[in-house]
Formats: structure tokens, C-alpha cells, sequence
């Protein structure tokens, strides 16, 4: 599909500390769901979506990214030799050509937050709106949640576009929060945002997803921004105060969300993939009992 957010944006240099010593050596964006690392999944949808230029912020210490993302000829002609053809062809169409894509990699040397991360893409990004992907955000459907929102986009007339979903009220303080002032289906027209209010300062309970769609004057925003929540430059900020002059709408994505940046939502994503797959069958009904029956005291 040919698309007018023709960039997409990936801050894949977080440490990941949720999931050490597991991601001491492996960025958190390559651990599989089953057998399919996160960073590919967010690949997928943003080709799915029509993207042409795929622009990742990384850190110097996941140089296992690039090579992840990167077509690896060798290993490609190694297992032509060793007669997996079939798995060589599938490597080659999963990742990324040098000659043939059109990606670049930048450094986030500093946390200084995803708001900071996302201007550090400014140099690589092409004209018009661009996209975000939190990889760590898994959202599974057909057609994917980026191509909904590229889809609404061309029609919502707002300039900033955010994928959200329905929180319960005790769960506003962990996610930036829509304030909704009226929705047309999917699609919500908003004034605003807040990153991470309490409960009861929360303005709804349309939670921020790790989706977007933002003018490109995003950028002019961040270079001014000042450090919020955490000390850090917070994308909502950035957004929020936007949202007057560009427009601001969310997105409710008809996909299943997976929040695989924790060990819950990294296992529940597993157990659903394997539910869809018969080569578990067998072993996801050997753990039933096992899950249906409490654990003895010690």
C-alpha cells in the first residue's frame, strides 16, 4: 500500500531492566514471542502499513539489533549449503536489505526519555507525518494497528493521531491519558493529554498505546520541550501541547495488546500465540491441570 506517513521510528535503546539478566546481553527487542523476536513483529506492521523509510534509535551497547534487522547473506548462504533453503528464504524475506530498504540507525547515547528519543530520529526522517513503534508494545491483528491508524489518518484531520485502548480507573497512573472531548466510531477527538495521573485527576480512561501518528512539526515541539514525569522528555508533553493547533485524535485499535516490556504481558503473548498454533496443543493441555490446581504450602 502506498502511504502518506512514509517514516517510521522505532527508540529501541532502552536497557530493558524488567527483564535482567536476560537482557544483559540481549536487547529486550529480541526476545521472541515463541520464536519471533519483538522487533520483528513491529517491522512487519510498519511494512504492512506502507512505510518506506525505517529509521531505529538504538543504544551503542545492542549492536544485536542492527544485525537482527540487517539481511546476514552469509548465514543465508551457510544454510543453502546445509539444504535449509526454505529457512534461508524466510530469513531473507523477514529482514531488512541494505540495497534494496530504506533504513537507518542512529545512537541514543543517554535515557533522557522516549520524547528525547524520538528527536534524536529527526535528521533520518522523510517529509510529512511519521510514525512511532514501541516494539515492546505487541499488537496482533489483521489488518495491523498501524495501518487502522494510517488509514483513519487520511480522513480524522488532526495532525497527531495516538492508538489507545479502555483502562480500568486504578490503572490511569501507569499509561499518558486522553482527554476525550467526543468519538466518531474508532476514532476520538481530543484536547490533550496527561502522562501517568492519579486515579482521580485522570480526565478518561483512554490509555496511550505505543501507536503513533505525529505531524512533523513534532520535532520543533521537542527541541523546546522541558523534562516531565521522571525527569525525563516525555513524547505526551510534546503532544499535548500540540494538540491545539495540529489536532489530536485516538485510535481504538481492534487488535489484541500485549504489554511485552513486563514478564506477565511477555508470557500472556506466548500462551496466545501457542493457543493459535496445533504444535502445542499438546503441551498447553499437559499444563492445564497444572495451573487449574493450587500450589501446596511449603
Amino acid at each position: 500500500m502506498t502511504s502518506t506517513v512514509r517514516t517510521a521510528i522505532f527508540p529501541v535503546a532502552g536497557l530493558g531492566t524488567r527483564f535482567l539478566p536476560a537482557t544483559k546481553a540481549t536487547p529486550k527487542e529480541l526476545l521472541p514471542v515463541i520464536d519471533t523476536p519483538l522487533i520483528q513483529y513491529a517491522i512487519d506492521e510498519a511494512r504492512a502499513a506502507g512505510v518506506e523509510r525505517m529509521v531505529f534509535v538504538s543504544h551503542p551497547s545492542k549492536t544485536a539489533i542492527q544485525r537482527h534487522v540487517m539481511d546476514d547473506v552469509r548465514l543465508r548462504q551457510e544454510l543453502s549449503e546445509r539444504g535449509k533453503g526454505a529457512l534461508a528464504d524466510e530469513l531473507q524475506e523477514a529482514a531488512l536489505c541494505p540495497k534494496a530498504d530504506d533504513v537507518a540507525f542512529t545512537m541514543q547515547n543517554e535515557q533522557l526519555g522516549l520524547g528525547h528519543a524520538v528527536l534524536c530520529a529527526k535528521p533520518f526522517v522523510l517529509p510529512g507525518p511519521v510514525a512511532v513503534i514501541l516494539p515492546d508494545d505487541l499488537i496482533l491483528g489483521e489488518p495491523g494497528c498501524l495501518s487502522e491508524m494510517v488509514e483513519a489518518y487520511e480522513t480524522a484531520g488532526a495532525g497527531h493521531m495516538i492508538a489507545t485502548m479502555t483502562v480500568a480507573p486504578e490503572e490511569t497512573k501507569k499509561y499518558g491519558i486522553l482527554s476525550v472531548t467526543g468519538s466518531e466510531g474508532r476514532l476520538m477527538r481530543a484536547d490533550g493529554m496527561v502522562e501517568k495521573p492519579d486515579p482521580a485527576d485522570a480526565p478518561s480512561q483512554e490509555a496511550v498505546v505505543g501507536r503513533y501518528i505525529l505531524h512533523h512539526d513534532i520535532f520543533d515541539a521537542l527541541e523546546t520541550q522541558t523534562p516531565g514525569a521522571g525527569g525525563e522528555i516525555q513524547l505526551t508533553d510534546a503532544i499535548a501541547r500540540g494538540a491545539t493547533e495540529y489536532g489530536l485524535a485516538g485510535w481504538r485499535f481492534s487488535g489484541i495488546r500485549f504489554d511485552c516490556g513486563s514478564k506477565p504481558g511477555m508470557l500472556r503473548a506466548t500462551l496466545h500465540l501457542a493457543a493459535q498454533d496445533p504444535e502445542y496443543a499438546e503441551v498447553l493441555a499437559e499444563l492445564a491441570p497444572a495451573a487449574a490446581t493450587p500450589p501446596r504450602a511449603a
